[in-house]
């Protein structure tokens, strides 16, 4: 049975409870003036804690199973059944005074929460903001500890992620607190979220270089790099016919990716190329820029002449 149908059987039958307490305690002797009020108590306390009971009985272990089901991350998991357990107190109470027969005190508690919830909504909309956006990182999963992200020209490693702040570990070993809200309203790169990413590597090589002979030098060695993979197969396209040079840009994929590896590949591949090229006499052109006109000089008489008047 869910909280909300032990909720509902109480409030249907509280009337049953609340007389069955009272006719038992007057048949015990117990005069009215305290069997009226004892009788509150007792009906409160049972309505709490058949509610409470129930909740952690039954929606604790559902609530475990979705939460395993999604994968989510042990530090997520604890924050979630937290928020659970507060709901379940509430519901409880919430039961417990309707099998108590104090609506008018409840009423009363419920404008008062309402006011306090509005009041603090409007002084926290930062926090509660952020804290919408937490609960969103932990649904959607964009990312997970450990992996590399980028977003808004910031990129790092992924170090903590709480209901209110995420906090990653840049590359030069700076700690960065990030709000949610950052990362869920705009646009979020993760390299590392499949299983496999393609690095998009341009080289540039003279007008007068042969262009299949370069193109051989640079698939070769990507075919015979070990952490590039042969399937998908690399491949070149030429993608600019720069002022100085004609790019032609590698397409290679990596496996289980995370930034050393990216950093490490590319770089080693990198200096595979340029030895390659290098043996095969092939230039990589870096930018000139040619200066034309004519050279004016004003006033060369009259200095001259104003030369020639101090010597005499």
């Amino acid at each position: 049975m869910s909280v909300g149908g032990a909720v509902g059987a109480l409030q249907v039958g509280e009337t049953g409870l609340y007389e069955f307490i009272g006719t038992a305690l007057r048949s015990l002797g117990v005069p009215d003036g305290v069997a009226e009020p004892l009788t509150r108590a007792i009906a409160f306390l049972v309505a709490f804690l058949a509610v409470y009971l129930l909740g952690r009985t039954f929606l604790f272990p559902i609530v475990n199973r979705m939460m395993d089901s999604r994968e989510l991350e042990a530090h997520a998991q604890k924050p979630l059944r937290r928020l659970l357990g507060v709901a379940i107190v509430f519901v409880a109470i919430t039961a417990a005074f309707g099998a108590a027969r104090l609506p008018n005190f409840l009423q009363s508690l419920a404008t008062i929460a309402a006011a306090a919830t509005l009041a603090i909504g409007l002084a926290m909309q930062d926090v509660l903001q952020n804290f919408v956006a937490g609960v969103f990182i932990y649904t959607d999963r964009p990312f997970r500890i450990g992996d590399w992200i980028e977003w808004e020209g910031n990129s790092g490693i992924v170090e903590d992620i709480s209901f209110r702040v995420t906090r990653v570990r840049t590359f030069d070993n700076e700690l960065l607190t990030v709000p949610n809200s950052q990362l869920t309203d705009g646009v979020i790169k993760n390299p590392v979220a499949k299983d496999t990413l393609r690095l998009q590597v341009p080289f540039g090589i003279g007008y007068d270089d042969d262009i299949d002979a370069a193109t051989e030098v640079i698939v070769g060695e990507a075919e015979a790099h070990p952490d590039i993979l042969d399937d998908p197969a690399p491949s070149v396209r030429l993608t600019e016919l720069g002022d100085s040079s004609v790019v032609l840009t590698a397409r290679i994929w990596i496996s289980n990716p995370s930034r050393a590896d990216f950093v490490k590949t590319k770089a080693e591949y990198v200096k595979r190329v340029k030895d390659g090229f290098d043996e095969r006499g092939i230039d990589i052109p870096y930018p000139n820029r040619t200066l034309g006109g004519d050279l004016t000089v004003s006033g060369l008489r009259e200095l001259s002449e104003s030369s020639g008047s101090v010597g005499d």
